[in-house]
């Protein structure tokens, strides 16, 4: 039980940081920004077993999980700017 709620924390500092990194508008409030940080969390984990970063039993790091969640406002972004024009 307490590994979902520090998954959650970490997501949501994660979430944070990327959305303050990442310039524009960004999408919703503090439950979109949490489930951002934890799905960057599982694509930083996925690239960094598809470089060898990772071993199949290990999971994606802080920075790695940032790097995720910049990657998917990126795309978010993208989708985003071809709908508007």
């Amino acid at each position: 039980m307490f590994h979902l709620i520090w998954t959650a924390i970490i997501g949501l500092i994660v979430g944070a940081l990327a959305k303050l990194i990442m310039p524009g508008k960004d999408p919703g409030g503090i439950f979109v920004t949490m489930l951002i940080g934890i799905a960057g969390s599982f694509l930083g984990t996925y690239l960094g077993r598809m470089i060898g970063h990772y071993q199949p039993d290990q999971s994606a790091g802080f920075i790695m999980s940032l790097v995720g969640a910049m990657i998917l406002l990126g795309i978010y972004h993208l989708i985003r700017r071809s709908q508007t024009t």
